[in-house]
Formats: structure tokens, C-alpha cells, sequence
């Protein structure tokens, strides 16, 4: 495994620990709580974070015997490097602005049971996912298309990089929320 490969891989681990450690000693009802009617929960941030990543999982799946024939929008985008370079910042923690998520990443809008082990299982498979990807790969000239948006292309390292920083994004709304006023006190 490549170095780049292995730092990612690094960075969602400590997502994984940065989640059970801030949110393990959480009850159901702390995890579920939101502080306004139309912000999420810890959970639902954990619930879109598998949701969005689970799109990834086929076309990351598909990279393990190199890269796929290109569409002919993925040959012709003129706009992939910017598009995931903007992403990447657009997503990253440190972009303060809220921003609106896609609809088919949307998380539940229900009570949402055992999501941190769900949550930690769901790490594994993303790790498992990013570490097959050949490193012969040349992940920067490898163009993908966005499962969320099929005029969104990037290159494969801006992909990998843009689920790593959103991850973290969630995390600190996730930390947020439980900082937030009103967050029920545990019994």
C-alpha cells in the first residue's frame, strides 16, 4: 500500500476513534437528540456519513482491477480538477458555511438504533475499500463521476480526500451537537 493510501486510511481509523470516544458513553436518547426541530442528531450525522460513503463503495469496489474505461464525460470535463479541489474545501471542517446535502444522502429521519457500531463497521468497509485500489493506480489522472451528481467528475485522489475531510466535517457537527444547549443530561 502506498503512502497516500495508507495516510488516508490513517485519517478515517482516527475518525472511527475520534466517534467512539466522543460519543461511546452516550445513551440512545443523547445520540437521537436534536437541538432544533431542522439540525441533526449525533446519529443522523453517522447515518448520512454511511450513507454517502456507501455510494462510493461500488465504484471504489470497481478500481481493484484498475481503472475503469472512462465515460465520455470523465475523457471531456474540462471542470474535474476544479471540481475537486472545490469540493475538497466546500467539504473540509474548516469551511464554515452550512451547506445543503443531496437527497439521496439525506440521513433517516427516525430514531436510528446501534448506529455507532454500525457507524465503526462501516469504517472497516471504507478502509478495506480504499486500501484495494492498486497502487499502480494513478489515482490523479483516474477521472470518476460523483454517485450524487453525474456531472460532477474528479479525479479518484480528489474522491478519496473529499470523503476523508467530509467525514471529519461530520464529526465536529456530531461534537457540536453535544455541546449544544439543551443536550440531555445523562442518568
Amino acid at each position: 500500500m502506498d503512502d497516500r493510501i495508507e495516510q488516508l486510511a490513517d485519517e478515517v481509523a482516527q475518525v472511527s476513534q475520534g466517534t467512539r470516544s466522543a460519543f461511546g458513553g452516550l445513551s440512545h436518547d443523547q445520540l437521537n437528540w436534536q437541538p432544533l426541530p431542522d439540525s441533526w442528531s449525533i446519529a443522523q450525522c453517522l447515518d448520512h456519513l454511511i450513507t454517502i460513503n456507501s455510494l462510493y463503495f461500488p465504484l471504489l469496489a470497481s478500481m481493484r482491477t484498475g481503472p475503469p474505461e472512462p465515460t465520455y464525460w470523465e475523457r471531456i470535463s474540462p471542470l474535474s480538477g476544479l471540481l475537486g479541489k472545490l469540493l475538497v474545501t466546500r467539504l473540509s471542517p474548516e469551511y464554515g458555511k452550512k451547506m445543503k446535502t443531496s437527497p439521496k444522502a439525506e440521513p433517516s429521519a427516525s430514531e436510528i438504533h446501534g448506529i455507532l457500531d454500525r457507524f465503526a463497521q462501516h469504517q472497516v468497509e471504507l478502509i478495506q475499500h480504499c486500501v484495494q485500489i492498486p497502487d499502480e493506480l494513478n489515482r490523479a489522472k483516474t477521472i470518476v463521476t460523483s454517485p450524487l451528481l453525474r456531472w460532477v467528475t474528479y479525479s479518484l485522489d480528489d474522491c478519496l480526500r473529499i470523503l476523508v475531510v467530509h467525514e471529519k466535517r461530520h464529526l465536529q457537527q456530531a461534537i457540536r451537537v453535544m455541546e449544544a444547549d439543551g443536550f440531555p443530561i445523562a442518568d
